[in-house]
């Protein structure tokens, strides 16, 4: 599937980190991991260094795909609000869920000061918007869900938005906990530090499906390499409904764009916070350390990808002109690259991850919605556990047979 349009803007500004060849021979392996974008960066580099013989496939360029193309914004919120995901799974539930997407953004900081890993990565708070008055209830509720459950929020009512921004919203919910980072530099270095522990990447390597058998599966690639795997996971990003037995998401169209840098930030709070809003589908934005702005969002139902992209220049100009309504005191932006990207979401904003029940020797680590990496590191987590023999307690809550579990003492 084609997830991006031309010229995203993390390989304009960073070109070709590493390179890695084309499968010629064949080979066997403990795991084969489809897909070399952040997911399958993951989780090659938590398998190899647990010990598994980790090989790694992608059809195209490693971290060509989405990786290309998110922004890179790192939150534990996800897509659904907390006190919609405890309606509809139990508060125990929904606060497992959002605590094991907040240890992530702890395990993503851990790896990039382990690794050493040059990524930009950088602490952030992260201010949810309401985009009207009619949506200031439920953003209500959603505080109040967050602080029972004992996360780090503050109410901004009208007055304060006022005081410390430009922002013309009626209320807002600063969440402290949040960063940012450039995914596709972090992606090629997990990748090589994966390398260093053993695991063998191979990009420019498509992937049929595999042949599974008692003992593993056999993969053969567009050329006739085959590949004999014990385990296989699908990291392959949105592209993983092509491996499951029905469709797990919905396909949507996202717009993107990366400014010119600026020199000064009048009216943009809590020291440059990554900001979102409540409104379905929402605009999101950040800021990168030379001071370019990194915004998102006004999506559309997927069609195709000549559809999608043909909406870019009208998708980039309201982007331009919601962020001269965000901030006034600012210059209008100047447009250094946009680009269009394909994503999925559930219907609960949830990944999935773990074997499917009709897919033996198969094993899918897909996030999705607007916290994907966060849900890619859950997943490499998760698996590794598995693999080794030692469940991961969390394991149900992603899984394909997900339902309620009951809190842990």
């Amino acid at each position: 599937m084609n997830l991006l349009s031309p010229h995203p803007f993390w390989p304009w500004q960073d070109g070709l980190p590493a390179n890695f060849p084309a499968l010629e021979r064949n080979i066997t392996c403990d795991v084969a991991v489809l897909g070399a974008g952040v997911t399958g960066a993951l989780v090659a580099w938590h398998l190899a260094d647990a010990g598994f013989d980790v090989v790694v496939l992608d059809a195209h360029e490693a971290a060509h795909g989405s990786t290309a193309g998110t922004t890179s914004l790192l939150q534990y919120e996800i897509d659904e609000p907390l006190h919609r995901l405890a309606h509809t799974f139990g508060a125990p539930f929904a606060t497992r869920c959002y605590r094991r997407c907040d240890a992530a953004l702890d395990g993503i900081a851990r790896l990039v000061r382990t690794l050493k890993l040059s990524c930009d990565f950088e602490r952030k708070s992260s201010l949810l918007l309401a985009s009207t008055a009619a949506h200031v209830p439920r953003l209500r509720r959603e505080f109040e869900a967050r602080h029972a459950a004992g996360f780090d929020v503050e109410w901004w009512s009208r007055s304060i938005l006022a005081r410390r921004s430009t922002l013309p919203q009626p209320a807002a919910l600063l969440s402290a906990r949040a960063a940012q980072m450039d995914a596709y530099r972090f992606t090629y270095g997990l990748l090589q530090a994966a390398q260093q522990r053993g695991a063998r990447i191979f990009d420019r390597t498509p992937v049929q499906r595999p042949r599974v058998h008692r003992r593993g599966a056999d993969l053969r690639t567009a050329a006739g390499v085959r590949v004999r795997a014990r385990e296989v996971v699908v990291a392959t990003g949105y592209a993983a409904d092509a491996w499951l037995p029905e469709r797990a998401t919905a396909l949507h169209s996202t717009y993107a764009l990366a400014s010119e840098p600026l020199t000064q930030f009048a009216g943009w709070p809590a020291d440059r916070c990554l900001i979102w809003e409540t409104r379905r589908p929402y605009c999101y934005l950040r800021t990168a350390p030379d001071g370019r702005v990194i915004m998102g969002g006004y999506d559309e139902p997927f069609r195709d990808p000549a559809a999608r992209d043909r909406l870019l220049p009208a998708k980039t100009a309201a982007l331009r002109r919601r962020f001269a309504q965000l901030f006034p005191a600012l210059p209008p932006l100047t447009v250094a690259t946009s680009w269009a990207g394909t994503f999925g979401e559930t219907p609960h904003g949830l990944p999935l991850i773990g074997r499917h029940p009709d897919r033996p020797r198969l094993w899918f680590a897909i996030g999705y919605g607007g916290n994907g990496i966060t849900f890619s590191l859950i997943a490499a987590e998760i698996i590794r556990a598995a693999m080794l023999g030692d469940p991961d307690p969390d394991a149900p809550l992603f899984g394909f047979d997900r339902r309620p579990v009951a809190a842990r003492p």
